[in-house]
């Protein structure tokens, strides 16, 4: 039997459907897994008469590769990462290709490929995005590493990735090292923005409107139309699922589901990023933190019954709220991809990657979780600046703001009224707020305490100016106010 093209280890639902998505483009794959239940059944019920080739010995699945030898991890990230590595490195050689193609952290994955590259073996981290339809259908693809260890596989990418509406593949290669599970991992992080954001908007609908799941599903069906600013796969799903009814034909679904949402750990790791590169992204943060509190569900029972909101009945007119909820949620969607893009400048600066904004806006058009046409429209933007200092500063989101920002906030002081914690959206305000104020007032007072009780120093604005004053060099002038001494008694002066 000749040599296949590549090999994928891990036949679960992403590795399967990759396997599927890869041979239907002409390739041949083998396939390992160290269940060989997982394997049988996989090849028994979807793998018939292709050309996936399945083995149980993991030489046996090595020697079957065609040099330089191809091989995609389709397992879960962490220890079985590295165990699985550990455990093929004697059965390769130098120029072969390992490719992670899990959630890994990036950091892990620096490690990976320094570790492997001082053998002569090739790595690439790669984000897939999609879930199981794009894995099968066409996904958006983030690889990162060696150029030279891209171009093995960038043709075999491109033609499984998903195609953007003007028929580009969603794949680029992203950057060195960690680059690709970062921008993978900022993509997550967003996309927890994004879900808890439509999520208190239909908390929203429901509440102060009193619509059922029904009705609610036919506007976000209306705000999925082509020429709406908000259509989006992640609407497109929220319609189609809140019109889901139970087996019984009677109840909606969604009006049973627990109000509990898990996490696998991607979004918390946005937000550790963040914090380690100084970079604001309340949004994301506030989305993490939502499912954190849905998960303590008896406390919030427990306290349902003792701390009761006097909330207030809306009175104005529901079309009006309808159109406030729409322009709320996309300004509330641009403050939340600017956090992301300010986190992906913030690591591409930190880490040497040079990360080109516009095509990684690019790829995420198609094939992902947040695909939306609204990152064509962030596509155009970087396109026509690729300095952009942050995004809501782009003419296009720039002007929407400036016309609509009243709706933001009417929308949050309704939603409170109705006694609704809605803290990813207000916190997409707030951002909206604090990054654009000259003077940040808060600030000014933290810094005076922090001098005070700790001598740590503050710096000074230059006089009727909210710039900062500024040594002949450029750096800022530290000062400090000796407060102990403003407080001793005279006698003890």
């Amino acid at each position: 039997m000749p040599a296949n093209n590549i090999g994928i280890i891990g036949t679960g639902p992403m590795g399967s459907n990759l396997s599927l998505n890869i041979e239907s483009k002409g390739y041949t794959v083998s396939v390992y897994d160290i269940s060989r239940q997982s394997i049988d059944d996989f090849m028994s019920a979807r793998a018939k008469n292709k050309k996936i080739y399945p083995y149980y010995d993991i030489r046996e699945f090595i020697d079957s590769l065609e040099p330089p030898k191809k091989i995609l991890l389709m397992i879960k990230a962490g220890k079985p990462v590295d165990e699985t590595i550990e455990r093929i490195i004697p059965l390769l050689g130098k120029g072969d290709l390992i490719i992670d193609g899990g959630n890994s952290y990036f950091k892990d994955t620096i490690k990976r490929e320094n570790c492997l590259g001082s053998k002569g073996i090739l790595f690439i981290g790669t984000g897939i995005s999609g879930g199981e339809e794009g894995a099968l259908l066409g996904p958006a693809i983030m690889p990162g590493g060696k150029a030279d260890a891209y171009s093995l596989v960038k043709d075999l990418f491109e033609k499984i990735s998903a195609k953007a509406p003007d028929g580009f593949p969603c794949v680029s290669h992203i950057g060195p090292d960690g680059a690709g599970h970062f921008v993978k991992m900022v993509h997550n992080g967003i996309e927890y923005g994004d879900m808890a954001l439509i999520g208190e908007c239909v908390w929203a609908l429901k509440t102060v409107l009193g619509l059922d799941a029904k009705k609610i599903a036919d506007i976000m069906r209306q705000w999925n139309d082509k020429n709406d600013i908000l259509s989006s796969y992640l609407i497109e799903i929220t319609a189609e699922s809140l019109a889901q009814k139970e087996s019984t034909g009677q109840d909606y679904l969604v009006d049973s589901i627990a109000d509990i949402t898990r996490m696998k750990g991607t979004g918390t790791w946005a937000v550790q990023s963040a914090l380690e590169l100084l970079v604001s992204v309340p949004t994301i943060a506030s989305a993490v933190f939502s499912r954190e509190a849905s998960q303590d569900k008896d406390l919030r029972l427990s306290l349902s019954q003792n701390l009761i909101y006097p909330s207030k009945k809306y009175s104005g007119s529901h079309d009006d709220f309808i159109s406030i909820a729409h322009d709320a949620l996309y300004i509330s969607k641009i403050s939340s991809y600017a956090q992301g893009f300010a986190l992906l400048e913030a690591a591409s600066k930190s880490y040497g990657w040079n990360l080109d904004m516009g095509r990684i806006a690019s790829g995420w058009r198609a094939g992902c979780i947040i695909r939306a046409q609204f990152l064509s429209e962030i596509t155009g933007q970087y396109e026509k600046n690729p300095d952009i200092s942050n995004l809501i500063s782009a003419p296009a989101f720039k002007d929407f703001i400036n016309k609509n920002i009243e709706k933001l906030s009417k929308f949050i002081e309704i939603s409170h009224s109705a006694g609704l914690p809605i803290p990813c959206t207000s916190s997409s305000f707030d951002y909206i707020l604090q990054i654009t104020s000259p003077v940040l007032l808060s600030a000014q007072v933290q810094a005076l305490q922090r001098d005070y009780f700790g001598a740590h120093g503050y710096f000074k604005l230059k006089k009727d100016s909210p710039e900062i004053k500024t040594d002949s060099s450029g750096k800022y002038i530290e000062y400090h106010t000796e407060w102990m001494d403003k407080k001793r008694p005279e006698k003890l002066v």
